[in-house]
């Protein structure tokens, strides 16, 4: 087993393909976009949204717009950790280290005030719950192995049975 945090130079090797792939790229490039885009709403078109809300629908709009911004600092916190493994600037057993790890995410606490809110920040708010579950996923698939077995499980039984019964040539 190895401590949290740690990595068998097969999990670093599996970050390293990983990071190397079209599917990082694409989930990267998805990810940053989103990130301007937010921004680019909650500066321009939102804030006038806002303007025209109830006070209830305003601390909604607020509340939202912070859980939206949240959300997407970590997908891009650990989109740039992976980009750097990628490019050579952090080892890729450094980013097993816990505090690169996404959180499971808190369920969001809908308001009677959030059925005002405007479609731009809604559709932002799903599109990034959907980027973070995905990244969570993989996440998941590349950190919380904890064994080379668990990386190879057919290895594994092959060395378990090759120690019980001797090998045989």
């Amino acid at each position: 087993m190895t401590e949290a945090g740690t990595a068998t130079p097969v999990q670093a090797n599996g970050v390293q393909d990983f990071t190397s792939s079209e599917l990082f790229e694409r989930t990267f490039q998805e990810g940053m976009e989103l990130v301007e885009e937010t921004a680019a709403y909650l500066d321009g078109a939102g804030r006038q949204d806002a303007k025209l809300l109830s006070r209830g629908g305003a601390l909604a709009y607020a509340g939202a717009s912070m859980r939206l911004t949240t959300r997407l600092m970590q997908v891009a916190s650990w989109l740039l950790v992976q980009r750097a493994v990628r490019e050579g600037d952090m080892p890729a057993a450094e980013a097993f280290n816990e505090r690169y790890r996404l959180a499971e995410p808190t369920p969001d606490q809908p308001s009677a005030a959030e059925e005002e809110l405007p479609g731009g920040i809604l559709s932002l708010l799903e599109r990034s719950t959907r980027l973070y579950e995905r990244v969570l996923h993989l996440d998941k698939r590349m950190y919380l192995q904890t064994t080379e077995e668990d990386a190879n499980p057919v290895l594994s039984q092959h060395e378990r049975l090759a120690a019980v019964f001797g090998a045989r040539g």
